[in-house]
């Protein structure tokens, strides 16, 4: 297996340096005087003009409110923008026009001042997000409360990489083939507010979007060093030649991590390469490649947590637990833009093989593959503004899985093999009708059709179900002036299980996964988010109602077994804030100081409701209150220096009995660095100052003994460093 992603990493190393000269080369003339982040890049010059759009006062001052929400001024690109990948302004614009709780995150935020290590790097300021460390990549992440049950993998939330499912067909997520410095921006959908991508579950989807060589700033060269050995080199290049662009990224990067056999190393590649037919006319092809070795310390008491919290659970030690990952990623998108209509059409296939000994030896082969369409109408009905949306998923998929005796980290004898496939088909449809210049009514359906069937070739449990499922939505969206917004929706999702959920074992009923149903929700959202100079903000409150949740209500050898809650609820608040605190302090000139204050916190209200077992019992795994703060001060010449903090007040239940909870605490940071959005940037980091002991994250049970080995340590005291280079 070591000598497999050895070879493979030499490939992947070996490809980026084929590709990147031959990219670098295709680049007409260097980039110069381009700011990082453009509105709209202008069109090249068609051989036919477009034919004037004939609109009404009440059509032209809607779309003339819609561009200028919330979008600050920035020059044109020199080079004729993508058709199939937006900029950070115009997605963001596009984004904002969703009636809910949805955020966008550029690079700026995270790549050139942070380690850039994990999903946490990114998301940690997005309001409604909780991302809990365990070991490596590996983060539970949860929006609005999903997926709390599943103490392995993701689930309830659908990630995309540049609108190509990352997510295997059945529903799980891992976060190994996500690359902090491959990106130039991150979508954030939270709940039904994802339908543009066809997902429907509770907690939405997020979309990880690389640059195109019709971006500024592509050619870049990192380096990062740290704390427990984090060491990491990356390098990208890119550019545009005539109707050609391409871009690509490498990263690789190794850790000996804070605790006992928590080592790991990744290699990583992405890159795509674009072609314009004509100014309306765009396909472009991508390719992401990775390798994966990580090393697993496990899940401990909590006294083995607060006391010696990097001390791997014992098992993880005597069977050398492990997860490696190989993945190659294959797709292509096209875009055609008509005078009113843009569609965009794409194709996907992912082989990921997956070596992970644990209590078994788990040996996956994945082969994910699907397709997707997407029409976008833009036009004026009856004197009115309307958009109206409407597009099909297909997500299929194929699991190879083999199970053998795990014999200290090597395979034994075989112990169990299926085949398990899923199909999954979804059509939706979404209108916006500006009733008044600012106001747009918004409406929306999604009808999935879904099968699961498992063919066991060694052992029991074969099996297949099937699911037919609607799902509408409705909202209004009120913009009150160019830089404010409320909104306010109703919309309902579905979750279908996966083939890992069931339940068994002494003294439970045995429940297949061919009897666990779908879960349901009815969330009700309203909010407000605005964007100012000084000031930037967003408040949501939600409530879910949900049926039949995936929970966990059952336990076996001490891992949960999810199976069907009856009715539970998820409810919140979503509250951001970014404001300058104090201007002018020693620079009062065209650009001053400022002291910028950002916050972002998140308030969790879950809990059964009425359950016949648990009551009004609160639902475990995530903490009731969440606080992400950062005071930087910062200079027009690039210069930033500031402390931050992460703050849980109260302990939270890690069982549905509510019986064991986890431990408050409080965390400080400081970080100082230089970028002033030119060639070089460079930061210094300091996490955990205090050296605090803490839980980071917890898996779940039914009911916990004093002594269950469910929490995983935080990292103590770090420093981190890195600098970077661009042009």
């Amino acid at each position: 297996m070591h000598s497999v992603s050895m070879r493979l990493r030499g490939a992947m190393l070996a490809s980026a340096a084929t590709l990147l000269p031959s990219v670098v080369s295709a680049q007409s003339a260097p980039f110069t005087s381009l700011p990082a982040v453009t509105v709209d890049a202008p069109a090249q010059q068609r051989t036919t003009p477009r034919k004037p759009r004939q609109t009404t006062p009440n059509a032209r001052a809607a779309r003339s409110i819609a561009a200028s929400v919330a979008t600050p001024a920035a020059s044109a690109a020199a080079v004729p923008g993508s058709l199939t990948v937006l900029t950070a302004q115009q997605a963001l614009r596009q984004i904002q026009q969703t009636p809910g709780g949805v955020a966008l995150v550029t690079a700026d935020q995270w790549k050139n001042s942070t380690p850039s290590n994990t999903i946490k790097d990114i998301l940690d300021y997005v309001p409604g997000v909780i991302a809990q460390p365990k070991w490596g990549d590996d983060t539970r992440l949860s929006i609005r409360g999903s997926g709390l049950s599943r103490n392995t993998h993701l689930r309830g939330l659908q990630l995309y990489m540049d609108g190509i499912p990352i997510n295997t067909a059945d529903g799980y997520g891992d976060f190994q083939e996500i690359d902090p410095t491959a990106y130039k921006y991150v979508e954030v959908f939270k709940g039904g507010n994802a339908l543009r991508f066809g997902a429907n579950s509770l907690g939405g989807a997020i979309n990880f979007v690389t640059p195109t060589g019709r971006d500024p700033w592509l050619n870049a060269v990192s380096l990062d060093m740290g704390a427990f050995g984090f060491r990491r080199l990356q390098a990208s290049t890119g550019g545009a030649n005539g109707p050609w662009d391409g871009f690509i990224t490498a990263s690789t990067q190794s850790s000996d991590g804070y605790r006992d056999h928590s080592y790991g190393n990744a290699t990583r590649v992405s890159g795509n390469v674009g072609y314009q037919f004509s100014p309306d006319f765009e396909t472009r092809f991508y390719l992401n490649a990775n390798t994966v070795q990580q090393r697993i310390p496990g899940s401990v008491s909590k006294t083995s947590a607060l006391n010696s919290p990097q001390t791997a659970a014992a098992g993880n030690l005597t069977n050398d637990y492990q997860r490696n990952i190989d993945t190659v990623r294959l797709a292509n998108k096209t875009t055609i833009r008509l005078d009113n209509t843009t569609i965009d059409i794409g194709v996907f296939g992912v082989d990921r093989h997956l070596m992970h000994p644990i209590f078994a030896y788990l040996d996956y082969s994945y082969q994910d593959y699907g397709g997707f369409a997407r029409a976008t109408d833009d036009r004026e009905i009856g004197g009115y503004r309307n958009v109206f949306v409407a597009g099909v998923n297909l997500i299929n998929g194929r699991i190879d899985n083999k199970q053998y005796v795990n014999l200290a980290g090597q395979r034994g004898a075989l112990t169990y093999s299926s085949i398990d496939r899923s199909e999954n088909t979804s059509v939706y449809a979404e209108n916006s009708l500006y009733v008044l210049p600012n106001v747009a009514l918004i409406g929306g359906t999604q009808f999935l059709y879904a099968t699961r069937k498992r063919e066991v070739l060694l052992g029991t449990g074969s099996g297949e179900t099937e699911f037919n499922l609607w799902s509408p939505k409705g909202g209004v969206l009120w913009n009150i002036d160019p830089t404010w917004q409320a909104y306010a929706n109703v919309s309902r999702s579905a979750e279908l299980p996966s083939f890992g959920e069931s339940v068994s074992g002494t003294g439970n009923p045995v429940i297949p996964f061919t009897s666990i149903r779908p879960q349901r929700a009815t969330t009700y959202e309203i909010g407000t988010r605005g964007r100012r100079p000084d000031l930037t903000w967003e408040l949501t409150g939600y409530r879910a109602n949900i049926s039949d949740e995936l929970q966990c209500l059952y336990s076996s050898n001490g891992s949960c077994n999810v199976s069907n809650a009856d009715r539970t609820i998820h409810q919140g608040i979503e509250a951001g804030l970014g404001i300058a605190v104090l201007k002018g302090m020693f620079d009062a000139g065209p650009q001053p100081d400022r002291l910028w204050l950002n916050m972002a916190y998140t308030l969790n209200d879950f809990r059964f409701d009425n359950d016949a077992i648990y009551g009004n019992n609160v639902l475990p795994g995530a903490p009731r209150h969440y606080l992400r703060a950062e005071l930087l001060y910062k200079h027009a010449n690039g210069f930033y220096l500031g402390p931050n903090v992460e703050w849980v007040p109260e302990s939270y239940y890690v069982d549905s009995a509510n019986t064991l909870k986890t431990e408050p605490y409080a965390l400080l940071g400081l970080k100082a660095g230089v970028d002033n959005g030119g060639t070089y940037s460079g930061y210094i980091e300091a996490r955990n100052i205090f050296d605090t002991r803490y839980i980071a994250s917890a898996s779940i049970i039914n009911q916990a003994a004093a002594n269950a080995t469910l929490f995983e340590p935080g990292t103590g005291r770090a420093i981190y460093a890195g600098i970077k280079a661009r042009w």
